[in-house]
Parts: structure tokens; C-alpha cells; sequence
């Protein structure tokens, strides 16, 4: 317990920065709404735009003069925020008793690795759910102050658990690789550049349905945001494997871990 709440205690400022960063990327998202909403000249450049700009954009099909429209709009590049925070967290939790060189401190206390690993995993995960319930709650606020059409409250639920599961994953990841590599320090920025790389890819196969076999690389594509939009429930098939993928990067967590000859 002393661990966990150390490692609370030790990401407090940073959770706080990522949360103000959340809160304010939503603020001026949604702050835009109104030049689309009216359906003017904003609107109409969107409208006119090449599908392949639009794609770009995170466009689509979407009507952005809607405010569910503008939400799928707005929502990945909420996701891949808290997804880099996410992967960020993972591979830190665990390689930064190595990067302060705490390490020898640490394992000679009467504790196992398991229960290091636990007490920071639980830690982290705390950090993850407090930065999704406040992007949640500010899009719920901003949402109800901009919007003067249906109530999308449901709609919102359903992008940030995706965004959870998305979160989960990177997390999950980036603990792995800091538990696998040599070099834990390296892992922040491995974790980063998949992440980046599942992005592309999901903004790549946006392009053409020719790629879209790729779409089982990037976890930015495992839920459908025009489903979402459309008001259909998240896949259910697609939750269970994604949460089979964040269970085995976490046993293999704490499996190299455990076997690995830490750096003093």
C-alpha cells in the first residue's frame, strides 16, 4: 500500500498538467462548434473539401454541423492524447526505479516484485481513470453549453469507453516493453512511436477499404465512431479481445519483470 500511495504521491503534478491539458483541449474544441453549427461559410468549406482532406481532417462522413458530428470530430484526437499519456504512464510506472537509480532501495525492502509491480500497475491505472472521468465530464459541461440539439450524453459515454480501452492498451503495452527491454528507459519512446504508428495506419485505411485487413494494428480503429454516432452499442466481441490483448502484455508484465536482472 505504502508503494502505491507513493506512486500517487509522485504522479500527482503530471496527472494534474495532463488533466488541465484534457480539460482545455475540450474547451477550445468545443469553442469551434459554433462556427459549424450555424451552417455558414465554415461549414461550407467542410462540406466542399476532397474526401481524401476530409479523412485527413477526421472528417469523414460526419456532419460537423451537428453536435454529434463535431464530437466524432473532435473525439480522436482527444483519444490519441490520452492514449500517449497512457503509454507514457506504463512504461515510466515500472522504469524510472531504474532511470533515478532507486532501484537497489526498492528491492531491498521486504516485498516481493509481484507486489511492486501490483502496487504501481493499480497506481497507474488510477491516474487513467481520473484522466478519462475528467475528459468526460468537461465534454459533458461544454457539450450541454454548446449544444442546442438532441442530448448526445449517450453518445459521449460510449466514445470515452472506447477511449478506456484504448487507454488500457497502450498502458498495458508500454508496461510490457519497460518490463521486456534491456533498456527500460527506451520503452517511452517505443511505446510512443507504435502508438503513432496505430494512428497512421487508422488514418491510412480511412483512405481506401483495400488496407482495412491493417485495422488489427491500430486499436484507434477497433471501435466505429460512425456506429457510435449512429447510436449502436459498442462490439462486444471487439471489447473481450481487446481486453484479452491488455491481460497478456500485463502476465508478461509481470513475468519479465520478475525474471529480468534489474539495473542498480
Amino acid at each position: 500500500m505504502n508503494i502505491f500511495l507513493r506512486e500517487l504521491k509522485a504522479n500527482r503534478k503530471a496527472l494534474i498538467i495532463w488533466s488541465v491539458c484534457m480539460i482545455l483541449f475540450v474547451l477550445s474544441g468545443m469553442g469551434k462548434y459554433t462556427a459549424y453549427s450555424g451552417g455558414g461559410a465554415s461549414s461550407e468549406i467542410f462540406n466542399k473539401l476532397p474526401f481524401t482532406m476530409r479523412v485527413l481532417l477526421g472528417i469523414g462522413s460526419f456532419d460537423v454541423s451537428t453536435m454529434s458530428g463535431f464530437y466524432a470530430l473532435l473525439f480522436p484526437y482527444l483519444e490519441v492524447t490520452a492514449a500517449i499519456h497512457a503509454a507514457l504512464l506504463g512504461s515510466s510506472i515500472l522504469a524510472k526505479e531504474e532511470r533515478d537509480k532507486t532501484t537497489e532501495f526498492l528491492i531491498t525492502r521486504p516485498i516481493s516484485r509481484t507486489t511492486i509491480i501490483t502496487s504501481k500497475l493499480l497506481a497507474a491505472l488510477v491516474n487513467i481513470l481520473i484522466i478519462n472521468i475528467v475528459t468526460f465530464v468537461s465534454s459533458i459541461i461544454m457539450v450541454s453549453a454548446y449544444n442546442k440539439g438532441n442530448d448526445i450524453t449517450s453518445e459521449i459515454i460510449l466514445f470515452l469507453l472506447s477511449m478506456l480501452i484504448v487507454q488500457l492498451i497502450f498502458f498495458s503495452l508500454g508496461s510490457f516493453l519497460s518490463a521486456f527491454m534491456k533498456k527500460p528507459k527506451a520503452s517511452g519512446s517505443i511505446a510512443t512511436s507504435i502508438l503513432i504508428g496505430g494512428f497512421a495506419i487508422s488514418k491510412v485505411t480511412d483512405l481506401t477499404e483495400h488496407l482495412n485487413i491493417l485495422n488489427i494494428l491500430s486499436p484507434f480503429k477497433y471501435f466505429s465512431y460512425v456506429d457510435i454516432v449512429e447510436g449502436k452499442p459498442l462490439s462486444l466481441g471487439i471489447i473481450i479481445l481487446s481486453l484479452l490483448l491488455v491481460a497478456t502484455f500485463t502476465i508478461f508484465t509481470y513475468y519479465f519483470y520478475c525474471k529480468r536482472d534489474l539495473n542498480i
